[in-house]
């Protein structure tokens, strides 16, 4: 790898290991072996190669939600599985990458706070999260993303998206009581027959 790259492998170590806020300059240069007059060259400043990192393990977080996604379609196709058993298994494999990529869902989160404070990163994340809005409506949609409506991705995709957030910190905080991919599922119908319109 050239400097670029080891910086880069350096500042996700660093963000794994000590979080955006407290990782140095010293720190980066220590875990990329770099000098840390590169940081300046390549990024500019530890906040520009930090922001790349955190923009990196995004895009692998990102790529890990499809996955999941995808793992959980094809365990269904393999036989005609009806839509809410559909949904667990969905959110059985969402659950499953959260314990086993734990340090890119943690990422995710340390991006949000930090896009406050920097508009490019902030850029970046709104685009992803419009994506993912629109990804996960065209999942539940079975896929047909080309046919999707806005309003679908609107309330489907964004509903979903929140949910998937939501559920990821409570196992990132407290794993032990946090809902299992039937109980999400349970507490969504719970919610859905609540706000059924009553028989006239």
């Amino acid at each position: 790898m050239g400097n670029r790259e080891d910086l880069l492998a350096g500042a996700r170590r660093c963000l794994v290991e000590k979080g955006w806020a407290r990782t140095t300059v010293r720190d980066i240069s220590a875990a990329a072996g770099v000098s840390m007059a590169a940081i300046g060259y390549h990024f500019g400043s530890r906040e520009a190669l930090l922001n790349a990192a955190l923009v990196e393990a995004m895009r692998e977080w990102s790529e890990q939600v499809g996955t999941a996604m995808a793992a959980a379609d094809h365990a269904a196709d393999d036989a005609e599985v009806p839509p809410a058993e559909r949904f667990q298994a969905l959110w059985e494999q969402l659950i499953a990458s959260i314990g086993e990529h734990r340090t890119l869902w943690l990422a995710n989160l340390e991006a949000l706070v930090q896009a406050e404070h920097s508009p490019e990163l902030r850029d970046q994340l709104v685009a992803g999260q419009r994506e993912g809005r629109r990804g996960m409506a065209a999942h539940l949609a079975n896929g047909d993303e080309a046919g999707l409506a806005e309003r679908e991705v609107r309330t489907v995709g964004s509903v979903h998206l929140a949910l998937l957030l939501g559920v990821m910190v409570q196992w990132l905080n407290d794993p032990d009581q946090a809902p299992t991919a039937a109980e999400v599922l349970a507490g969504l119908r719970t919610l859905g027959a609540r706000f059924e319109d009553p028989i006239a």
